[in-house]
C-alpha cells in the first residue's frame, strides 16, 4: 500500500498523505477523508513516504509515530530539512514525550489515538485554511477581503498566501512558524511571552511547554540566517519572552 490508492481527484480536491503501518487505520481514515472531499495517498513506511512527499507533495500529511524502518519523528525531522509541508502526527494515549518532540521538530498539530474522525477532519481543515495552501495566487474571489501583508523593514509576510520574504528572498515556514512570526512582527518591539505565542500558534486544546516555543524560535532564526547570515530580527528578553526588531 505504498502507492496512492484513491480515485483520480477532481482539480479542486486537496490531497492528504497518510503514513501508518496499520493498514486498518489507513483504510478507515482514508474512507472518512474521501467522504469529506479529500483525495488520499497511503504509505505504510516512512522511507517510501519521504521520497513520495518530496517528489510529489500533497497539501498535508498525517504521520503515525511508531513505524518500522523509519518512525514518524525521524520522517518529520528529515522532511523538515527540505519542506514546510503541514504535518499532523498521531501518538499513543501516553505519548506525551513524542508529542513534545514532534511539535519541537516542526509538526503543526498532533492527535492522540484513539481519535474521532470528526476531530481529525476539523484539524485538517483548520490547518489548510490557515496555510491557504490550495489557493493559487491571483485566483481569489474579488469580493473576498484578504488579510493585508505585513511589512516590517526587510521582512514581508503575506498571510493570504502563506509567503514570507526577507530582503526579497523567500523563507519557507511551517504553519506554526508562520503564526509565531506573525504574532511577533505585527507589534515590533513588543515582548511576547511564550504563553502568548502558544495561544497564537496552537489550538485551544493543545498544550506545549516553553521548550517547544524555544525550539520554534531557534528554527525560525536558522531559516532566516540561511538567507541572511547576519539576521537578528528575533530578539530574546530572558525571563520574559521574544520580540521582533528589524535587525
Amino acid at each position: 500500500m505504498n502507492e496512492p490508492t484513491a480515485s483520480e481527484p477532481q482539480s479542486s480536491a486537496k490531497v492528504i498523505a497518510l503514513v501508518d503501518d496499520d493498514r486498518n487505520i489507513l483504510t478507515t481514515v482514508s474512507i472518512a477523508l474521501q467522504a469529506e472531499g479529500f483525495t488520499t495517498r497511503l504509505y505504510t513506511d516512512g522511507e517510501t513516504a519521504l521520497k513520495a512527499l518530496l517528489e510529489n507533495p500533497p497539501d498535508l500529511a498525517i504521520f503515525d509515530i511508531k513505524m518500522p524502518r523509519m518512525d514518524g519523528l525521524e520522517l518529520l525531522q528529515r522532511l523538515r530539512d527540505r519542506s514546510a509541508l503541514p504535518v499532523i502526527f498521531l501518538t499513543s494515549k501516553d505519548g506525551e514525550p513524542d508529542e513534545a518532540l514532534g511539535l519541537a521538530l516542526g509538526a503543526d498539530d498532533y492527535i492522540a489515538k484513539p481519535f474521532s474522525q470528526n476531530l481529525l477532519t476539523a484539524r485538517i481543515k483548520a490547518i489548510l485554511r490557515r496555510a491557504d495552501l490550495s489557493r493559487p495566487a491571483g485566483d481569489e474571489p474579488s469580493d473576498e477581503k484578504l488579510p493585508e501583508p505585513v511589512r516590517r523593514g526587510r521582512l514581508e509576510m503575506d498571510p493570504a498566501r502563506h509567503r514570507v520574504t526577507w530582503d526579497g528572498e523567500a523563507v519557507s515556514l511551517t504553519v506554526t512558524e508562520f503564526l509565531i512570526l506573525e504574532a511577533l512582527a505585527t507589534r515590533p518591539g513588543v515582548v511576547k511571552s511564550r504563553n502568548q505565542l502558544m495561544d497564537a500558534a496552537y489550538s485551544d486544546d493543545i498544550f506545549v511547554d516553553d521548550r517547544t516555543i524555544d525550539s520554534h524560535i531557534k528554527r525560525l532564526r536558522r531559516k532566516f540566517r540561511e538567507v541572511d547570515s547576519q539576521f537578528s530580527g528575533i530578539e530574546t528578553l530572558y525571563g520574559a519572552g521574544y520580540s521582533f526588531g528589524e535587525g
